[in-house]
């Protein structure tokens, strides 16, 4: 069939914008258009205009936008051609002539609908007469309230080969084979697909039954059967509740992905309806892509057990090469043994709410796995595991995305793998925040360990520092209060990180942004710029936080530990000595413990140094991996 597009327009011209909205919708005239709520997005003012003369509806608070037939796509969750057939049969219009073979499939597809709409209310019919009441106590226990049970179409299959042939034999066996409700063996006759089980219809995005499942009533196996796939019904495609779900999943801003049909129904019923469900099987690429046509970020809620945790991380994988910026998975883990029926008979919605308030994004979902896939005590495990994040990362074809992912992955390995440091504390003199023990009590501080504390200042460490400020200068501000304290070495760099705090301090006064190039010009006037330009060679230091080009993040936390080793170090090189000269004065148990306690405080200072030099390193063997 083609649709012309003066077709189009005209069905759209024939088509009342806001009579169609209004069937769903309370719109209230204003001026020359209809104003409501959103349907698309919650709202308690409202912004969506409905405009009848141009033939479209805008939200100015969502940008929902769109004509009539995207209002039955987006909104009702149809697919295209149902939607123009829709609102044609509604305006009075022929479709455009198909073709022999097209009309003839249509026309089998037609009879098809009927004999499964029939089959779901005889169905119904049987659960709710005398042979039903095995099944309506299968209900009672699953606490599937009676309402409930209409809403989903519920029904039972009698355990007899042939109660249902007989019912629907105005279709003809080959029909009922065709559909899937019968079961045709070579030389025999056909027979009941489904007996004694509870019947729970399976619908298209229309709400036309296409499929069933039905769950046995006792113990045996299967345990659910599901039809098979027939013109109607193809299980890789559909999900479970679509229909009902679609409408709440846009008023939710949500949908989320559960493991069964009794996990969609009690989740409904607790007043939780964005839920649908794969049929038995993991999810495929067109059942990811229909729930992104709902949502950006679908979140699954599969069961916490060892099953359903390989269910999640097969849908995580299969997701990773369509992902898109802004488009991806997250993850509810649901507690052991638990799904989301016996949760919401537990706790109620406001369990299962608690749980999807911090869902678990994909990437953590994906690192989570890859870190327990195996141990990481040798360099060669450590190196799988940054190989099977790069293949999953390379998987990805959207290049903005994967690049992200490479880079996210490159920093999780880095930190995991990266001893940790302590968190920077600024220096305040007679307080020791570096010291990883008990503080130590000293007394008055000797003019020799004064004169030690005064000159101690690494002038090497110095250098690096002063040209990390210069690369960043806005971490002067947070620094301020223990630079200011701090007494560089006399000459061109004693004065030059005078004019550096300085500028700083200048520009914040007047509430300005420094950044790095400005700062150099300013020195350079001020008969600075050959210093700094030596300072800021890439090649003169070996730290992160005094390269051009680097993840600033981690410049930024290298150069917090620099600084702290920068103030430390002369101060324990003061206490030392303190504590040598006290050991030549006097010998003592405490005065010698005082002595190797100091002595480690300087090792574990210089150990600490190491790892700077060894964070460039490692950000160095990064960059050079993902180029």
């Amino acid at each position: 069939m083609s649709l012309s597009p003066a077709f189009l327009d005209e069905l759209r011209a024939r088509t009342s914008l806001s009579a169609l909205i209004g069937k769903t919708t309370k719109l209230q005239k204003a001026g020359r258009e209809m104003r409501g709520c959103c349907p698309f997005h919650n709202e308690k003012t409202p912004s969506f205009y409905v405009n009848d003369d141009k033939g479209f509806y805008h939200c100015f608070g969502c940008s929902a936008h769109g004509d009539a037939i995207r209002w039955m796509t987006d909104q009702r969750g149809l697919p295209f051609m149902d939607a123009v057939k829709e609102l044609a049969q509604t305006a009075g219009m022929e479709l455009p002539a198909m073709d022999r073979q097209s009309a003839a499939k249509a026309e089998r597809a037609k009879g098809l609908h009927e004999a499964m709409t029939d089959a779901a209310a005889w169905f119904t019919e049987q659960l709710n007469g005398l042979a039903g009441t095995e099944a309506r106590a299968l209900l009672d226990r699953r606490g599937i309230s009676a309402e409930t049970a209409r809403t989903f179409g519920m029904g039972f299959a009698p355990d007899s080969r042939g109660k249902l042939k007989t019912a629907l034999k105005d279709y003809g066996d080959p029909m009922l084979v065709e559909s899937g409700m019968l079961i045709q063996v070579e030389g025999k006759q056909p027979y009941d697909r489904f007996r004694g089980r509870l019947m729970i219809p399976i619908r298209d995005a229309r709400g036309r039954t296409i499929a069933f499942g039905g769950r046995i009533l006792d113990q045996g196996e299967p345990k659910y059967l599901n039809s098979p796939d027939t013109p109607l019904f193809d299980k890789g495609r559909t999900l479970y509740n679509l229909d009902r779900a679609a409408s709440a999943a846009r008023k939710a801003d949500r949908v989320l992905v559960v493991e069964g049909y009794m996990d969609v129904i009690a989740l409904a019923q607790a007043g939780i309806g964005e839920a649908v469900a794969p049929l038995g099987t993991a999810l495929t690429e067109a059942q990811l892509e229909r729930l992104w046509r709902m949502v950006d970020v679908p979140i699954l809620c599969f069961d916490g057990d060892a099953a359903g945790q390989k269910a999640a991380l097969r849908a995580a994988h299969r997701a990773l090469p369509m992902l898109a910026p802004g488009r991806s998975l997250s993850f509810v883990t649901l507690p052991q043994g638990q799904d989301p029926d016996d949760l919401v008979k537990a706790g109620g919605a406001a369990a299962m709410e608690k749980l999807l308030a911090e869902p678990q994004p994909l990437v953590d979902r994906l690192w989570q796995a890859e870190l327990a896939a195996e141990p990481l005590d040798t360099p060669e495990q450590r190196a799988g595991l940054k190989r099977r994040l790069g293949e999953l990362a390379a998987g990805i074809a959207d290049a903005s995305v994967r690049s992200e992912y490479q880079s996210d992955f490159r920093r999780r390995c880095d930190t995991h793998f990266t001893p940790q440091r302590k968190p920077f504390v600024p220096f305040q003199r007679g307080k020791q925040p570096w010291r990883p023990g008990p503080a130590i009590t000293s007394g008055p501080v000797t003019s020799e360990a004064k004169a030690v504390r005064d000159t101690g200042i690494d002038p090497v460490l110095a250098k690096a520092v002063l040209a990390g400020l210069i690369r960043h200068p806005a971490e002067i501000a947070r620094h301020m209060e223990v630079l200011g304290s701090l007494r560089l070495a006399d000459g061109a760099l004693g004065r030059l990180f005078e004019a550096v705090v300085d500028l700083a301090l200048e520009d914040r006064r007047k509430a300005n942004a420094l950044d790095s190039a400005h700062l150099v010009t300013i020195l350079a006037r001020s008969g600075f710029g050959e210093v700094a330009t030596d300072l800021l060679r890439a090649d003169a230091m070996p730290y992160t936080f005094t390269q051009r080009l680097g993840d600033e993040t981690r410049a930024r936390e290298d150069l917090d530990e620099a600084i702290a080793i920068l103030i430390a170090r002369p101060e324990v090189d003061a206490q030392l000595a303190q504590a040598t000269q006290a050991m030549q004065t006097r010998f003592t148990d405490e005065a010698f413990e005082r002595q190797v306690a100091l002595v480690k405080e300087k090792q574990a200072l210089e150990m600490r140094l190491a790892n700077l030099c060894q964070s460039n390193e490692d950000a160095r063997s990064l960059g050079s991996e993902g180029n």
